[in-house]
């Protein structure tokens, strides 16, 4: 992954729950991350594709959790805002005369999804719930 998106979003997530279902501009939002509202509202985007938040525009407007926190689970979010592997990407072409440099990269895509599994299922376990009680 190598950013930011991932605490960015589960920052976002977390306030909404906290607000019990209260509309949550993105002004708001972006005051607590300490970032551009239009990343927020970027990011805000990108969880209402997926079903995890619901905004309404205008003045008024802001966002909420379009399902209860008890039914988001953190592996939806990294799947939301997963770009590349979690260890990287090996961004060079190796030597195809190298013993090594010829097979390096299938080896290590291959230890990147097994690597990323095990984060994924780690993730699946716990709850969108379970991660804001920490701030009660």
């Amino acid at each position: 992954m190598n950013n930011s998106r991932f605490s960015i979003a589960i920052h976002i997530l977390t306030l909404l729950h906290q607000e019990k279902g209260a509309l949550v501009s993105s002004d708001y939002l972006a005051g607590s991350i300490n970032i551009n509202p239009v990343l927020v509202r970027k990011e805000l985007s990108n969880l209402a594709k997926a079903g995890l938040v619901t905004s309404k525009e205008g003045k008024n407007g802001g966002s909420y959790l379009a399902k209860a926190a008890e039914k988001i689970t953190l592996d939806e979010v990294y799947k939301v805002v997963r770009q590349d592997y979690l260890l990287g990407q090996n961004k060079n072409t190796p030597n195809p005369q190298c013993p090594v440099g010829k097979q390096i990269n299938g080896h290590l895509n291959t230890l990147y999804d097994k690597t990323e599994q095990v984060l994924i299922q780690s993730l699946a376990t716990q709850t969108l719930a379970d991660f804001s009680r920490l701030f009660d």
